[in-house]
């Protein structure tokens, strides 16, 4: 929009602009296009990750990367390119491929950023939460909330490698952040199949009485792939006998919550699964606020802002605030999907558009 509001240029009015130079103060009327504009212009560009040339990298680093205090995490973080080389993959999210040799151990540390991760492939790796072995297995998505020690252990000859989301650069543009080293090893090394909070709060339906406190995030560390799997097997077989129970047509989808208040898994992070049928294409959308997919099983494409991008298993793409998106399935397709939504509805900033068809 062109503003013709300006002022005109004078030797009086660029002494102003010294004066207020020299001061340390912007005037609005040069900015306001920049700082409100009619929609939102993200810096963050929307970006797909090749798994095929993700995880070589990956292997490549565990050759040559030791993990231990100093580096902490062997864990490779995505950068968006619109974002002048910050390993942020949005304005308010982190993402990470980290990965851990046979029988290594990632010492146990805390920090005040919420962190999960989602397993595309393997297993054989521990999570300790606060002293609480986390079994990590293909399709989990597990949870380790802010200030919560956690460090990892390999139990086994194989690598293992798995994604990290992060609300790091939200933390960090807000001065929100500590950090503090544990133990050099992790607390405990067993490898139960269930973790203990798993036992006590993973039952549909159902709320230990020792628990009625509502917590800031899920005390569930890890949600496993059979639930997940079966949710979205269920909706779709009701859509099938004629009781639609889906967001659209051919596409089930699932939200992970907290079940101590029915709201997302932690305060700045939303998660979800989402499972097209062969041949389904979702409408085109825009939303406000920041999302990233990981493609788990199946083949498909991702359009973003007009431009296809074909996808297969372990490919990770992001949608930056109010782009174009929509998916379309070849095979059956599953996706992970994790967001800022809670940071932007929290602050009644969201908006939807769906995009009319042709």
């Amino acid at each position: 929009m062109e503003n013709s509001m300006q002022p005109e240029d004078s030797p009086e009015l660029q002494q102003l602009y010294r004066g207020f130079e020299a001061l340390h103060l912007n005037p609005l009327w040069t900015q306001i296009g920049d700082l409100m504009p009619v929609h939102p212009r993200p810096r963050a560009v929307a970006h797909v990750w090749k798994w095929a040339d993700l995880y070589p990298l990956a292997q490549a680093s565990g050759d040559l990367v030791p993990v231990g205090r100093g580096g902490e995490r062997r864990a490779i973080g995505l950068a968006n390119p619109g974002l002048g080389g910050n390993t942020y993959i949005t304005p308010t999210l982190w993402c990470a491929i980290q990965y851990l040799g046979p029988r290594e151990t990632a010492p146990e540390h805390r920090h005040s950023q919420n962190a999960f991760r989602f397993v595309v492939e393997g297993e054989g790796v521990w999570t300790v939460v606060n002293g609480d072995p986390v079994r990590m297995s293909r399709g989990d998505f597990l949870l380790t909330p802010g200030w919560n020690f956690h460090g990892h252990h390999n139990d086994t000859d194989q690598p293992m490698a798995w994604l990290d989301g992060l609300d790091i650069p939200f933390s960090f543009q807000n001065d929100v952040g500590f950090f503090e080293f544990g133990a050099d090893r992790v607390t405990d090394y067993a490898t139960p199949r269930f973790s203990r909070g798993e036992r006590l709060w993973a039952h549909p339906g159902l709320r230990p009485l020792s628990g009625l406190q509502n917590t800031v995030a899920s005390p569930i560390g890890a949600y496993r792939w059979e639930f997940t799997d079966a949710a979205l097997t269920q909706q779709l077989l009701l859509e099938d006998e004629g009781h639609p129970a889906t967001v659209e047509q051919g596409h089930a989808a699932v939200r992970y919550i907290n079940p101590t208040t029915g709201g997302d898994v932690m305060p700045t992070i939303r998660a979800e699964f989402h499972r097209l049928r062969p041949g389904t294409e979702t409408p085109a959308r825009r939303e406000v606020g920041s999302t990233v997919f990981q493609v788990f099983e199946g083949r498909g494409a991702v359009v973003l802002n007009g431009q296809t991008h074909r996808l297969e298993k372990g490919d990770i793409f992001v949608i930056p605030s109010w782009v174009s998106w929509s998916l379309q399935a070849e095979t059956m397709f599953d996706l992970f999907r994790f967001s800022d939504a809670p940071i932007i509805e929290r602050l009644n900033f969201e908006r939807t558009l769906i995009e009319a068809t042709e």
